[in-house]
């Protein structure tokens, strides 16, 4: 299970940025991912709130967002919705497609609770 590697690098920079931030807490951390990542989220869901454990992102709640895969064809240049790598471009039926989203993975914020709050 790689999720609970990803996990832990999640945990490890949101606690290094949490405490250059000088927080005491990090209440809530926000993720991008894509389906076509290659990540289950309930799986990563679970393996952080272990990976979390006796850190300041203990409690955080995990919010993931999950873009829908979106590839272009490189024969007539149509966009259209994709849950796979291969596909066959629904205009012109080529297989020269590109992945143009649906494969992000990233933190995008998290929320800390200060010193002194």
């Amino acid at each position: 299970m790689h999720e609970m590697s990803i996990a832990l690098s999640i945990v490890d920079a949101v606690e290094a940025k949490a405490r250059q931030e000088g927080a005491r807490k990090v209440s809530g951390v926000d993720l991008l991912i894509g389906k076509l990542a290659g990540i289950e989220p309930e799986s990563l869901k679970f393996c952080f709130s272990a990976a979390a454990k006796g850190t300041l992102a203990e409690d955080a709640v995990l919010v993931i967002e999950e873009p829908e895969g979106t590839g272009e064809c490189g024969e007539c240049g149509t966009r259209f919705p994709v849950n796979f790598y291969y596909a066959e471009c629904p205009g012109c039926r080529s297989l020269r497609i590109t992945i143009v989203s649906g494969e992000e993975f990233l933190i995008q914020s998290m929320t800390i609770e200060e010193e002194g709050e």
